[in-house]
């Protein structure tokens, strides 16, 4: 990474008033008119607080629609995460650009530094939106894209948060993008998943799911130990061409070696077969489960590993460090914001030794 790159100043102006009505209720969705200046430029926008739990935090995150202009490099909407039980600041976008390099469709993202009618609010990360513009981005074909938006996100007939059978087969999506007759294709995969016979799995699962990439992303769930990744944390989208579904990953600050909240994940809590009723059925089958080893093996040769990941690590580091000086949520603990690229190092190389540990058990 060049050290030399400037973070981009993204100042935020919200009338008084109208930020008192932000304040009001931050579980409120209905966003408020705004004005965001980057590079000069002003935009309208319209801003809300993004997140659950997060959004009890000092720091809060952000969900910004453009309307005038009416888009901001190809995006109608953008996130604006504080990342703020994160020490490093840096899990959430080392994730996603480790999945992106392993193979699977991920959210771009980039460090910006914020200020709020005049005032340093600190460093955010900006996260591009799982939508038509990302698709449109990326020259993929339009395709209808689900949100898992909760536990019930699990490929089950059985409801994850209840422990009872689901009442719709919808439960756990939300519909970003597409219509009724791609919802219904949705539930009919859910039923096939749960119904083809062990038998015949095989051969008719691959008319749903991109196999290939749906083992990457298992791989990239396992190796930065996203303990929720398999049942949140991420959208579907399917291929118009091919009718095939992807998983693209979402909301990764709880990973490499620390919980949602901040806190020591040892590196052999996530088993390597990870879960959710799909990833168990295809891993039940001989030649998937020898596909998903192969790729285990390439990876950590390839991309999981302290030799590989150190540069980035570091590099990003050196990149966030003036600003989090600045930061005013995060400038108290740059002690602990400068012990956290060695912590990472030390986790990487843990669970790498755990996932060499476990491969004959895919055997």
């Amino acid at each position: 990474m060049d050290n030399s790159m400037k973070i981009p100043e993204y100042q935020l102006f919200i009338q008084p008033l109208d930020l008192s009505e932000l304040r009001k209720d931050i579980w409120d969705d209905d966003p408020i008119p705004a004005k965001l200046t980057i590079n000069k430029r002003k935009y309208d926008i319209d801003i809300a607080y993004r997140g659950s739990h997060i959004r009890d935090f000092r720091k809060k995150s952000y969900h910004i629609s453009f309307y005038k202009p009416s888009t901001y490099r190809k995006a109608k909407e953008i996130h604006i995460n504080a990342e703020y039980k994160d020490p490093s600041q840096l899990r959430n976008k080392l994730s996603l650009d480790f999945f992106s390099e392993i193979g699977c469709l991920s959210p771009k993202s980039q460090f910006v530094y914020m200020k709020l009618n005049g005032k340093n609010e600190g460093l955010y990360l900006e996260l591009e939106s799982v939508d038509e513009h990302f698709l449109a981005n990326r020259q993929l074909p339009q395709g209808p894209i689900f949100y898992a938006i909760d536990g019930d996100a699990n490929f089950s007939l059985m409801s994850d948060l209840d422990k009872d059978v689901k009442k719709s087969l919808n439960l756990g999506y939300e519909l970003k993008y597409g219509t009724v007759q791609d919802e219904l294709f949705l539930q009919k995969m859910i039923v096939e998943i749960n119904t083809i016979s062990k038998i015949e799995f095989e051969n008719k699962i691959v008319n749903y799911i991109h196999v290939d990439q749906y083992l990457r992303w298992l791989a990239g769930v396992v190796f930065t130990q996203n303990f929720d990744g398999f049942v949140h944390n991420y959208a579907l989208y399917q291929n118009s061409e091919t009718r095939l579904f992807e998983v693209i990953p979402w909301d990764y600050d709880a990973t490499w070696g620390r919980d949602v909240n901040g806190r020591v994940m040892r590196e052999d809590y996530l088993r390597i077969e990870g879960f959710n009723t799909l990833t168990a059925r295809i891993l039940d089958v001989k030649t998937f489960r020898r596909q998903y080893k192969n790729l285990l093996v390439d990876i950590l040769n390839n991309k999981f590993n302290v030799d590989y990941l150190k540069p980035k690590i570091q590099g990003m580091h050196d990149l966030i460090r003036p600003y989090i000086q600045k930061d005013p949520y995060k400038k108290d603990d740059i002690h602990l914001f400068d012990e956290e690229p060695e912590y990472i190092l030390d986790f990487i190389e843990a669970r790498a030794n755990y996932i060499r540990e476990k491969l004959d058990t895919l055997d």
